[in-house]
């Protein structure tokens, strides 16, 4: 008989058992967790300066931020077995320097293809960071008190892509595109110095996985073969893609389509900002009472609810442009329940290769968010109906098939 993860109780180490060593210890891993999103979101507002400079189109300027985004999947799938292997720390700090250093290189970077490179190494480094991260928690907690403690990390990682951009604006201010990769090259400086002082080893000799490379990918099949794991992971990797659909479509269709001032959809999309926050909170307060099976089915339900509706309200034409918003929110704060509780349910029956399972989940979330963002473009911008169908499939296939992987758990232990 399978053990409930909810069954396994936090592992507390002799450094986390006051609330200030607890803060401490969030404190750490939340602006570990947000070097990922900055990389990728930061420098948006310089692309169209960027691509004057070097003297490139609009679509190959893209390949900049489609390099980042590979990069950041890649570089989970390295440092996640590789942590298992010789230690979350040494990977991190490793990571942290070569981060710094591309940064400072994007930022003399004399050609659109050497900008283009140099961004895959960066998005690997901050990659890896970000996996290193996710598996410290699983080091440290499991149950019930993971699924807690990644809601907290599940907001910042929603909330980074919100004002990354925002601060780039900002610092195009004073300084030019070049200028946004030396203030990011500062912030992992700044992010190395608080891992060195603030974040001890949390994987010790014992609890290493041996074996080499060879080891390491036959975990990694492993887990891409689990039906539990995956039961866990391809849903959550579906709900965080229709959050990237909406990145990558929401401003045209709010306001091409909806006629909305860019003022105004700043506001609506801040929303969404907000929405998560409450989700991810009510997510850690009702973890006390509930399993994090629940509140992921939960999750679940009302994520399909949002995205049925969204394509209802679409296509039978609900005045305004709340037929959008409304069932985003709801999809939104939907997320807020499925990706922390996914994550500790996924990486609580593998504490062997917590950094591998997070390395799967991650690069599992960013392959879809990848290769569904486009398709909104693909099929035109002068509609809704591309965005809703699109999200509304995300969602509803996210329930379709844990139900189908509950089933099948279920048929197997019988």
């Amino acid at each position: 008989m399978r053990s409930s993860p909810d069954d396994l109780r936090v592992n507390d180490g002799a450094d986390d058992r006051t609330m200030l060593d607890r803060a401490r210890f969030y404190f750490v891993l939340a602006f570990l967790t947000t070097l990922g999103p900055f990389s990728l979101d930061m420098y948006l507002p310089g692309l169209p300066a960027l691509g004057r400079d070097l003297r490139g189109s609009e679509s190959a300027v893209q390949l900049t931020l489609t390099a980042c985004l590979v990069g950041l999947g890649v570089g989970q799938l390295i440092g996640g077995p590789l942590s298992d292997m010789i230690g979350r720390r040494t990977p991190l700090i490793g990571a942290l320097l070569t981060y710094s250093a591309a940064s400072v290189l994007c930022a003399f970077a004399p050609t659109l293809p050497a900008l283009i490179v140099l961004r895959l190494v960066q998005g690997m480094t901050g990659g890896v960071v970000g996996v290193v991260a996710t598996a410290v928690v699983r080091d440290r907690y499991s149950g019930r008190a993971a699924a807690r403690f990644y809601s907290l990390l599940f907001l910042v990682t929603l909330l980074s892509p919100l004002f990354a951009p925002v601060i780039g604006g900002e610092v195009l201010l004073v300084t030019t595109w070049r200028g946004i990769f030396l203030v990011l090259a500062g912030i992992g400086l700044l992010l190395l110095g608080i891992a060195l002082l603030g974040l001890h080893e949390t994987l010790p000799p014992a609890g290493r996985r041996m074996g080499g490379i060879a080891a390491s990918v036959q975990t990694l099949m492993r887990l891409a073969s689990d039906r539990e794991f995956l039961g866990y992971a391809l849903p959550s990797a579906l709900a965080t893609g229709a959050i990237f659909t909406y990145l990558a479509g929401s401003s045209f269709v709010i306001e091409d389509v909806y006629h909305v001032t860019p003022q105004v959809y700043g506001l609506l999309f801040a929303l969404n900002g907000v929405a998560i926050g409450i989700s991810t909170q009510a997510n850690r307060w009702l973890l006390i009472r509930f399993s994090s099976q629940n509140l992921f089915q939960i999750g679940l339900i009302s994520l399909a609810c949002g995205g049925i509706a969204l394509l209802l309200g679409v296509l039978f034409g609900v005045p305004g442009v709340f037929a959008v918003v409304g069932p985003v929110l709801l999809i939104v704060a939907s997320n807020g329940f499925v990706g922390p509780n996914s994550l500790a349910l996924a990486l609580t029956p593998h504490p062997d290769a917590a950094g591998s399972g997070s390395a799967v989940l991650g690069s599992l979330r960013f392959a879809v968010g990848g290769a569904v963002g486009p398709l909104v473009g693909l099929f035109g911008t002068t509609s809704a109906v591309p965005l809703a169908a699109t999200m509304c499939g995300l969602t509803a296939g996210a329930l379709l098939l844990s139900l189908v992987g509950r089933r099948r758990l279920g048929s197997d232990s019988s």
